[in-house]
């Protein structure tokens, strides 16, 4: 690497977690970042957006000092003041300690999600929480609902290495938009279809940046998959692509599966689904006659209240065809069971009391408005410090996160790298660092290197990182736990040698550890996670959660989604933006220029019989709330379907609201998780 590239992760919320070489200008400023070359997934490439990062690394608009707020809340700049930041943290300090007084401990809730997936700035928060008794957060807003899909059938969060999708004949992408969201895997995928002739199919409810790369895509309705694939399934057993002895050796009940998917035609999945029946047993044959055949699996499809049931009878397939036993075949939704990392001093693991009420971060808007299905017994939240995510605009049911942050009774303390809109309602805002402004480590989800990094620069103005927060507040407040009294790298070093793995400063000068199990293991030759080390076709949906009403125990279409009627004829996708990542990236000039503006997807057909144009103002409502924005005509969806890639800020909306006002905080089953893709609306010409 020349002398003036510097090694890096992307801490981003994907899972990539791209290795990195960043450009060095001076001590305080970046230039070029690119992929690095010399990692076997990065392989050279990175998204577009990181490759701008010096864009949001050098914004002018970054949070420069700690800020306390003497005007209206959502006043912007203008409603705060600088103040120090032993000033700020004293204040923060003492809030708590008055909300615990007034009620007790719970009244205080730390909350965060991955707006770094850091183990360390993102996780130590917990160390916190537990050392203070403070209420528990259940996470439930990104991979709840698809990590219990995964689980049922796999048993163990891991699957095939994402390096051997360059061996495979067959890649599916199911539920994903890599060419938007990882972009690593196409470059996986266009090694194999150049060097092997490989051929790409897509499943997704729209015509995707990745779906119009594909040689095929299987456009159906949205929550529908766990239709498509148990059709797929019915021709894989009846035209004899089925490899009986595998599943005889690693499945539970193929028997039973069988006899269950004699109904389950193409025919039938093409009354659900809306996918023609003879392109389900096209692509059934080409599946089933490929053995090499890989599916990547992604969190689209699973964020829909069946989305659990859907994500097993995906997983369900290379084990009917056997494709898990051979090179390039198989499936990988997560690699994150591979690291087994020891992280409880970071987390404060120790210090955990379960019996403390955990309150699900998909519902702020509840628990915030003192919806008592969620505080339970216990008292109100008064006090907030917020790391790492911006509820005001990424979370459901909007208009009641809206209400409980306008609270007068609430003190919202938010550490930020921008005046986002979670951070105008604010009492204390404090500047955070970026990830090239703090040291840390990353594991990742889509490949298997574990990655510890260092500062490439130094800090903004006064910014400080999440570690720093953490530490000095636990320290107002009388903690004694040892991990507050250590350095970032020290934490990271403890953690690395209790879990077997080379220490700090070994995977840093190295770049990355390659976690990578066994090909026998990788490919559950030697057994699936469960006790039996079979697959498990039958889902024992009760030992994942406890609302398991209406699912389904052996692969199948759950009609437990927000349907559409004859009052909301329409069925949402909220999709992610290419541009934006989450909220992130909302704030730089390149991802705003390209995206534009939000825009409304909808079929032309669909178009002309609402009396709407192109790039016409359209608004879009359900029982919750009623939204504006302007409209794109757009084929490559069915009719009845419509997408808003998103996450626009809300003022960026002509109303003032964006597009989670419109989805649902209803958990999802069996064990709670984010609906975003399950919304049913009706959609009329604003013009």
């Amino acid at each position: 690497m020349p002398l003036d590239f510097v090694h890096s992760a992307c801490p981003h919320d994907c899972p990539s977690t791209c290795a990195l070489e960043v450009e060095r200008l001076a001590p305080d400023r970046i230039g070029r970042v690119r992929g690095a070359s010399e990692n076997p997934y990065t392989a050279g490439v990175v998204c577009a957006k990181v490759a701008r990062y010096a864009e949001r690394q050098h914004h002018p608009d970054r949070l420069a000092q700690p800020l306390r707020r003497v005007g209206p809340k959502g006043g912007g700049r203008d409603a705060f003041r600088p103040i120090s930041w032993d000033d700020a943290l004293d204040e923060i300090a003492e809030k708590f300690v008055a909300a615990e007084q007034k009620y007790d401990s719970t009244a205080v809730w730390p909350y965060f999600y991955a707006g770094t997936m850091g183990l360390v700035q993102r996780d130590g928060i917990h160390r916190l929480r537990h050392a203070k008794r403070y209420s528990l957060e259940k996470e439930t807003i990104c991979v709840a609902l698809s990590d219990a899909g995964w689980m049922a059938g796999v048993g163990v969060m891991r699957g095939v290495d994402s390096r051997e999708i360059d061996e495979s004949d067959l890649i599916v992408v199911w539920g994903g938009n890599p060419v938007a969201t990882q972009v690593n895997v196409m470059t996986h995928i266009s090694r194999a279809r150049k060097n092997r002739g490989a051929k790409l199919v897509v499943v997704d409810p729209y015509r995707t940046g990745t779906a119009e790369a594909a040689d095929t895509h299987l456009m159906l309705k949205p929550g529908t998959d766990g239709a498509l694939a148990a059709a797929v399934m019915h021709v894989l057993f009846a035209e004899g692509f089925a490899d009986r002895d595998y599943m005889a050796k690693y499945a539970d009940d193929p028997t039973g599966l069988e006899a269950h998917l004699r109904a389950k035609t193409p025919e039938w999945g093409e009354s659900v689904t809306g996918v023609p029946a003879e392109e389900i047993r096209k692509f059934a044959r080409l599946y089933g006659s490929t053995k090499r055949a890989y599916i990547r699996v992604g969190y689209g499809f699973s964020r829909t209240r069946n989305g659990a049931g859907s994500l097993h009878a995906v997983t369900c397939l290379p084990t009917v065809t056997g494709a898990w036993q051979h090179k390039g075949g198989g499936a990988l939704y997560s690699n994150r069971s591979i690291y087994h990392l020891d992280n409880a001093l970071i987390t404060g693991a120790e210090m955990k009391d379960p019996s403390i009420r955990a309150l699900d971060q998909s519902r702020i808007g509840a628990v915030l408005t003192g919806d008592k299905r969620d505080l339970g017994d216990g008292p109100p939240v008064t006090a907030l410090l917020i790391q790492n995510t911006n509820p005001m605009v990424v979370c459901p049911d909007l208009k009641k996160v809206h209400q409980g942050f306008a609270r007068e009774d609430l003190f919202v303390a938010v550490h930020e790298q921008f005046m986002t809109e979670t951070a105008a309602v604010a009492d204390i805002v404090l500047p955070a660092t970026t990830f090239l402004e703090h040291d840390d480590i990353y594991r990742a989800s889509g490949h298997s290197f574990l990655q510890a990094t260092k500062k490439v620069v130094e800090p903004y103005a006064e910014a400080r990182p999440n570690h720093y927060v953490i530490c000095e507040l636990a320290k107002r407040l009388g903690c004694t736990q040892r991990g507050f009294f250590m350095s970032e790298w020290e934490l990271i070093d403890d953690m690395l040698k209790k879990s077997g793995w080379p220490g700090a400063d070994e995977i840093y000068a190295k770049h990355w550890h390659d976690c990578m199990p066994a090909f026998e293991t990788a490919h559950f030759l030697d057994g699936f996670g469960h006790a039996d080390k079979k697959f498990h076709f039958h889902a024992n949906w009760a030992r994942l959660g406890s609302d398991v009403q209406g699912m389904a125990d052996l692969p199948d279409f759950s009609p437990v989604i927000d349907a559409a009627n004859d009052q909301h004829p329409f069925r949402l996708v909220a999709a992610p933006a290419r541009q934006f990542l989450n909220s992130t990236f909302t704030e730089t000039p390149g991802s705003r220029g390209r995206e534009r503006r939000p825009t409304l997807l909808l079929h032309p057909e669909d178009a002309q019989k609402l009396g709407i144009a192109e790039g016409g103002k359209v608004e879009v409502g359900n029982r919750q709330a009623t939204i504006s924005l302007h409209a794109g005509l757009f084929d490559g969806l069915q009719r009845g379907v419509v997408v808003i890639e998103s996450i626009w800020p809300n003022a960026d909306f002509p109303d003032g609201l964006g597009v989670n006002a419109l989805t649902s905080a209803d958990p999802g089953k069996p064990g709670g998780g984010a609906v975003f893709h399950d919304t049913a609306v009706w959609v009329r010409s604003a013009a």
